[in-house]
């Protein structure tokens, strides 16, 4: 009977909150850093095209197994809309579709706005990752398919122009939930508007829970391979990740002890106890000595583990 192959790579488990550039994919982006810091595992909490830039938060190891509740968070973007034309992809990278010489005035581009404010419908670009009958719809649009994409509610919290610098642009920021495209909200503001358009710039600064100032520029982390001693460089890379636990801040939390952890890890719940224990929670984690246990439900007085860590 042959043994189980060993994974290869670092069994290290955390965040980084990678500052993407331009013109550099998210999946190349994952490999890069999985690459980098010799992990075992590497995946991220939501795409951002490649003409996109900002926030990208990468798991690496265990901080897989919590990139559900990062992609579930609120995000904020900031984006450029460019007037007068409507492009096959709703950005620069496709065709232009539809054209017009007409533009809108700052005032009627705030009239508009509150309509996309609170949960809205909204139909995906045809250059997007919504799977159509089995396949990704952008394949679909690549081989020259028109493909129908239903609609679906998503919500928008916040949405501001920021500034007109001139006729053809506008510049706006949006707070939103899952599954929004910014992509989309263009589109439909051009199309609103009379006057068509497309994103020409576009930047996440915010994913729930992180912050804006923990992000990490990809150079800062490829001039780290100029340093020779892969221990030196593996420290001072370790040195830039943000614990696993932080993405689950939004979830309440059980300190237990030694004992209690050694339970949840073979699989086993625990008691709840204490006056500001939790009664019943569909989700919580645990922590032993500032390390995450397990990601689990309480219930009539015990919590019983659905994720367990290393």
């Amino acid at each position: 009977m042959s043994k189980p192959r060993k994974p290869k790579g670092r069994p290290i488990s955390g965040w980084l909150i990678l500052d993407k550039p331009v013109d550099f994919g998210s999946t190349e982006a994952v490999s890069k850093l999985k690459w980098l810091y010799k992990a075992q595992k590497a995946g991220h909490a939501g795409t951002l095209d490649p003409l996109a830039s900002g926030m990208l938060p990468i798991a690496l190891g265990d901080a897989t197994k919590t990139v559900p509740y990062v992609m579930d968070g609120r995000k904020i973007y900031e984006f450029t809309v460019s007037w007068g034309e409507e492009r096959a992809t709703d950005d620069l990278e496709g065709d232009v579709t539809q054209s017009s010489e007409r533009r809108p005035t700052e005032q009627q581009i705030h009239d508009i706005l509150p309509r996309y404010i609170g949960t809205i419908s909204q139909v995906p670009p045809q250059f997007s990752a919504i799977k159509i009958a089995g396949e990704r719809a952008y394949d679909l649009a690549r081989d020259g398919a028109a493909v129908e994409i239903p609609s679906r509610e998503v919500e928008i919290f916040r949405l501001t122009l920021l500034a007109c610098p001139d006729a053809n642009t506008a510049h706006f920021e949006v707070e939103c939930g899952k599954g929004t495209y910014v992509r989309a909200l263009a589109r439909d503001f051009g199309r609103e508007l009379g006057c068509y358009g497309h994103i020409s710039g576009l930047r996440r600064t915010f994913v729930a829970p992180f912050a804006e100032e923990t992000m990490v520029p990809l150079a800062n982390l490829v001039a780290l391979e100029a340093i020779e001693d892969m221990d030196e460089r593996l420290a001072a890379l370790d040195a830039l990740l943000i614990d696993t636990c932080e993405a689950l801040s939004a979830l309440p939390h059980l300190v237990i002890n030694d004992d209690q952890a050694h339970r949840l890890k073979l699989g086993n719940p625990i008691l709840v106890r204490g006056r500001d224990a939790p009664i019943a929670e569909s989700e919580a984690y645990a922590t032993a000595r500032g390390r995450l246990i397990a990601i689990g439900e309480i219930g009539q007085g015990e919590f019983r583990p659905k994720r367990v860590f290393a």
